[in-house]
């Protein structure tokens, strides 16, 4: 029976996605009516006796399934009954047909899809203390390719649905005002962007819940294997809607970025041209320390890595004096305005890292080396090392090193006495001299812990006044130590792609056969396996060889 009806909606729906393209929505589809009266929604009925700790929590998992479910159907039904079908009738029109297909797009066949899925669902229900079985159904239901595709088409419209829908309320007041009524008069008062930020949000509700099934399902059940099955099926699905989501805001952040720089300026130009690409965005904290280690200056920066260039800007997160504009923020996201601060070529951007400096002290960082000291002692071992941080940390650090130093020359004094004194004494001038060095190894440690978090770029200036190139530090605090590592990996990868080896396509001798194509192969022949046998990894590299 199950199957019967994803063949069945296979067929309804299959013409309609071969012509997606159409300027009419509904052309080539078929909706398939869902009769409350024939096809009433899921109910579990009264708990049987008798039932084990483990049957009681996967029912009551179950339950939370069929009314989170249900819930999710009747949101995508709010949206084309409370939204969708009035505006598509309004006359005079708020909003065009055209514009109304960019906003509601794929909609109809995601509610499909899950009227189907709760129809199932139901007869699975209705028989679940004989059977306890789920995890069929579900991949069943979401392991079809026309499931994939209407949610990806869902996931890679929506910026551009949400897009069109700030720039009505921001045009149209009687758009602004249509949204406005019908989130008065729903009883949850949620909004537009509330109901259509749910099919986005739908497969991981699903994982957590089949997660939770899983765990309370014994081994050799006859639902395991298939949750297991179920549960892949959903986490893959979920890996590419998410990464398809990515890339749809990055081309967004882009857009974003672009709208914010005039018309005018070689930044413009060079962002809309060529088919440049995001590899990275993210808000950084850009810090400024004065010379005696006082925070001078911290402020969030959005930071912009893009395949052949680094830009940095400013968070404009104030509303613009417009009309209406909070009442607008509350019912979709606006989203932050950028000023560029500035933005450089990525092939003479520099990472700096620990110990690059050579001993120098700048602005931001502080890089001492003290060498020769002829004791063995914890505080010249200390010495002797290279410390790098926040110039604070490092002052306090120094600090506690000149205090260790002095305490152990009152030690050798001490030692010296020859009456007995009370509170002074060996034992007590070795406390001493270990709770400093305790808390010298915990300075360390908040140093190593801020240098992790810290992404120091080396940046052109303009030259002096007798055409010396200059270069100024730029600090960025990143929200973790793994933000900076794919920082410094990314910007280290982007770099090397930028390289002419490693630019796609191949050169070819011109027509005239005068000029020689250059010999040379892209990096990813590095990736070519080692092979044990010699014969063979020969005859790659003539392959190789022949091929470039």
């Amino acid at each position: 029976m199950l199957g019967d009806w994803w063949e069945q909606g296979k067929r309804l729906l299959g013409s309609h996605l071969l012509h997606s393209d159409s300027e009419e929505e509904d052309m080539g589809f078929l909706e398939v009516t869902v009769s409350d009266i024939k096809h009433p929604a899921p109910e579990l009925g009264p708990m049987p006796d008798g039932l084990s700790p483990q049957q009681v929590v996967r029912r009551h998992i179950l339950r939370s399934i069929v009314q989170s479910e249900g819930s999710y159907v009747e949101s995508l039904k709010r949206i084309l009954q409370d939204y969708r079908n009035p505006l598509m009738e309004m006359e005079p029109k708020v909003l065009s047909a055209r514009k109304c297909q960019v906003v509601f797009f794929r909609l109809k066949e995601i509610l499909q899809c899950h009227s189907m899925f709760q129809i199932a669902l139901s007869s699975r229900v209705a028989e679940w203390d004989t059977t306890e079985k789920i995890g069929d159904l579900f991949v069943a239901s979401f392991s079809k390719s026309m499931v994939l595709d209407v949610y990806s088409d869902y996931v890679n419209n929506f910026t551009t649905a949400m897009s069109i829908i700030k720039k009505a309320c921001l045009t149209k007041p009687a758009f602004l005002e249509f949204l406005k009524r019908r989130q008065v008069s729903s009883s949850d008062r949620v909004t537009l962007y509330g109901l259509m930020v749910k099919p986005i949000q739908r497969f991981p509700q699903f994982i957590l819940l089949l997660q939770d099934m899983l765990k309370n399902t014994p081994k050799g059940h006859p639902d395991r294997l298939s949750l297991q099955l179920a549960l892949t099926e959903l986490e893959t699905l979920a890996e590419k809607l998410n990464e398809q989501k990515r890339l749809a805001d990055q081309l967004a952040e882009i857009q974003q970025l672009t709208k914010s720089v005039s018309d005018r300026s070689s930044l413009n130009k060079l962002l809309t041209s060529g088919q440049r690409q995001l590899l990275l965005c993210e808000t950084l904290t850009e810090t400024v320390y004065g010379d005696r280690g006082q925070l001078i200056k911290s402020k969030e920066r959005k930071v912009f890595l893009l395949n052949d260039m680094l830009v940095c800007a400013n968070i404009n997160f104030k509303p613009v004096n417009h009309r209406g504009q909070l009442e607008i923020s509350s019912l979709v996201p606006l989203g932050p305005k950028y000023v560029v601060k500035w933005n450089t070529s990525l092939p003479q951007v520099q990472v700096m890292e620990v110990g690059q400096e050579g001993g120098t002290y700048d602005k931001d960082n502080v890089v001492i080396q003290n060498a020769g000291a002829k004791k063995s002692s914890p505080a010249s071992q200390a010495h002797n090392k290279v410390y790098l941080g926040p110039p604070r940390l490092f002052q306090e650090l120094q600090d506690l090193q000149k205090d260790l130093a002095v305490v152990e020359q009152i030690t050798l004094l001490i030692s010296t006495l020859h009456g007995t004194y009370q509170n002074l004494n060996m034992t007590v001038a070795q406390d001493w001299c270990l709770a400093l060095q305790r808390l010298m190894r915990v300075k360390e440690e908040e140093i190593h812990s801020a240098n992790k978090c810290r992404l120091r770029l080396l940046l052109p200036g303009k030259p002096d006044k007798s055409g010396r190139p200059i270069s100024f530090m730029v600090v960025f605090i990143t929200p973790n130590p793994l933000s900076k590592i794919s920082w410094v990996n990314r910007l280290h990868l982007a770099k090397i792609g930028l390289r002419e080896e490693n630019q796609p396509g191949w050169k070819s001798p011109d027509e005239d056969k005068k000029s020689k194509a250059p010999f040379w192969c892209p990096i990813l022949a590095c990736c070519i396996p080692a092979f044990s046998s010699r014969t063979l990894s020969l005859q790659v590299s003539r392959n190789l060889a022949f091929l470039c």
